[in-house]
């Protein structure tokens, strides 16, 4: 068992991701954009879902879009472009990839 100190906790920097833990299968982070900032990701290699911790958006995809805020749950398939777009508040994401961020690479 382990507590992970810090994740889905605002850092306060734009674009901001902070990888709080990582083993083989899967890893968590914390990615954040402030209010007005810009979302630049690229499609990422393994399946990923978010948890809105702090904050307002929407997120876009090719199948849709959806608005977003403290609660929401999003998976989003690997591969699958993604974009949280009008941030109207600072917006904290907290981030799990199964397998581990890059890994798929």
């Amino acid at each position: 068992m382990r507590i992970i100190e810090g994740a889905g906790v605002w850092a306060g920097a734009d674009g901001d991701w902070t990888e709080q833990l990582r083993t083989p299968d899967l890893s968590v982070g914390t990615y954040c954009i402030p209010a007005g900032g810009v979302d630049d990701q690229s499609p990422h290699t393994e399946d990923e879902i978010y948890v809105v911790t702090t904050g307002r958006a929407r997120i876009v995809t090719p199948s849709g879009e959806a608005e977003v805020a403290p609660g929401a749950v999003i998976f989003v398939p690997a591969g699958e472009d993604h974009r949280f777009v009008d941030v109207t508040e600072d917006l904290t994401l907290l981030v799990v990839f199964g397998p581990a961020y890059g890994s798929r690479g």
